[in-house]
């Protein structure tokens, strides 16, 4: 397998942290996983795994690099992975080496205890991960991986519990961080979420018997579950024999879910919190119209997170909506620019102006975010060669000032366009007639949080924005990063 190389525009987005799915209950279930997978592709999209189980073969695995439809749709990998019990994973790597030599840091990870073997999946990162690893090398641990995730398997290796939940429960008290974690052992499917519900599970019921555990509600659609509901922050799930039991294994706290799920990360017809996530997108539009208006002709959507949010400014500022820029869609990540004047066409390669709609128009451009700010800067110029009048950007978040460290693969703070420049330097580098991104407030209040954020009492994860990390990342610190200075 050819290594993946990173294109122009994806290198100005965040990643996608992962994407965790597993079933018990369902003949081949291995297949179920790999439909779950597919619709979860956009989590991560650089490498994926299966693990499965069945009482004749025993526990068996897969991992890949590539999308999911390339690798788990061959008869040659799915029929070595029999039996009613599996889960999987999609991952970027926000953790971990990579490139073609780290497959050892693709999940599921497996392990053999004494009761047993178990398999692990984790959506997240862990913010002692470092501090953890040291630890269990020191007391003689050996790691196959360079994965975070890996420290979980260590951790229950080393636990004196009975029961593999048991030790689950044990290894995820050490850890600090965000997880969402589906783990399984030869006759059971567990699902966790860390005490702050930073990273989304959910669960789904297939058919009379059987059990779905997803990060997104989009995924339970494709193989026809029924969404029961999500898994709650600090919560454990066990299912075996068609019955579910849940526990709390740690201390109660005040739930913190990622507030940039409803922004970028979730896919649209995925439900967060009761909310459709494409209806708190399209709110986020109306609130950018409110907040930031402009005499313009056109509202057009950078595609295609951008187009919910660009409806919604479209309808509230009564301005009309029009598709100016076409995506590509037959581009993938795996593209190997051949010559560097290829290379050079940057964004051109994913993206193409409408210049019909386009021309003598004064446009409202609205994104998602601005990361680097590099990715902007090609858009703009591409609007105004098709003709454009003059160029606006709408942007439906706030500035991403700050890097996470939950699981995104965000650039360092030094890269971070926000965090070294004012809104009115931002749209001079830029190039555009003028630059607006939605409040704070605003996004709580599209989010469902009529009266905006609660200093004292966020309802989300807005460290990206706000610098206000609900988990102190003990390993960054450790290493030099400096916090926020208390308000």
């Amino acid at each position: 397998m050819r290594p993946f190389l990173s294109h122009p525009f994806d290198d100005d987005k965040l990643k996608e942290e992962c994407g965790v799915f597993g079933v018990i209950g369902v003949a081949d279930a291995a297949n179920f996983v790999a439909l779950g997978l597919h619709a979860l592709q956009h989590r991560g999209q650089e490498a994926g795994g299966i693990v499965t189980y069945d009482p004749e073969h025993g526990f068996n695995s897969a991992r890949r690099f590539g999308y999911v439809r390339d690798n788990f749709t061959k008869a040659d990998v799915m029929d070595t992975l029999p039996g009613e019990l599996a889960i999987g994973h999609v991952r970027y790597s926000t953790a971990g080496s990579k490139g073609a030599t780290a497959i050892r840091d693709v999940q599921p990870f497996f392990g053999e205890f004494s009761m047993g073997g178990a398999a692990i999946a984790h959506n997240g990162n862990l913010t002692n991960a470092s501090a953890l690893r040291r630890e269990l090398i020191e007391r003689g641990s050996i790691f196959q991986s360079s994965s975070d995730s890996e420290c979980i398997i260590h951790l229950m290796a080393r636990s004196i519990q009975k029961t593999i939940p048991e030790r689950i429960k044990d290894a995820l008290r050490r850890v600090e961080g965000a997880f969402s974690v589906v783990a399984m052992t030869r006759t059971k499917l567990i699902g966790v979420r860390d005490p702050l519900g930073v990273r989304p599970l959910v669960l789904g019921r297939i058919a009379d018997h059987g059990w779905a555990l997803s990060s997104e509600t989009c995924a339970l659609d494709i193989i026809g579950a029924d969404f029961i509901r999500e898994i709650e922050p600090g919560e454990m799930v066990v299912i075996e024999n068609d019955k579910v039991e849940t526990f709390r294994p740690f201390s109660p706290a005040k739930s913190r879910f990622c507030i940039f799920e409803h922004v970028y990360f979730s896919r649209p017809d995925s439900m967060l919190g009761g909310h459709s996530v494409y209806e708190t997108r399209r709110q986020i539009g109306v609130e950018l119209a409110r907040e930031a208006p402009v005499e313009a002709d056109l509202v057009c959507p950078v595609p295609d997170s951008g187009t919910p949010a660009a409806i919604g400014y479209a309808a509230e500022s009564g301005i009309p909506f029009g598709l100016g820029i076409t995506r590509n869609q037959y581009m993938g990540r795996t593209f190997i620019e051949p010559t560097e004047q290829i290379r050079n066409m940057g964004v051109r390669l994913k993206l193409n102006v409408n210049r019909a709609l386009i021309k003598g128009k004064r446009v409202i451009l609205v994104d998602d975010s601005v990361v680097r700010g590099t990715t902007s800067r090609k858009i703009k110029d591409m609007i105004l060669d098709a003709g454009a009048a003059e160029v606006h950007f709408r942007i439906a978040s706030p500035p991403t000032a700050w890097p996470c460290f939950y699981g995104v693969d965000t650039p360092e703070r030094g890269k971070l366009l926000a965090a070294n420049m004012s809104e009115d330097e931002m749209r001079d580098w830029i190039g555009v007639n003028s630059l607006k991104f939605v409040s704070l407030d605003g996004l709580y209040r599209a989010a469902g949080e009529a009266a905006g954020r609660d200093p004292a009492n966020p309802r989300y994860c807005d460290a990206c924005f706000s610098g206000d990390y609900p988990v102190a990342p003990s390993d960054k610190i450790e290493e030099g990063f400096q916090m926020k200075a208390a308000q």
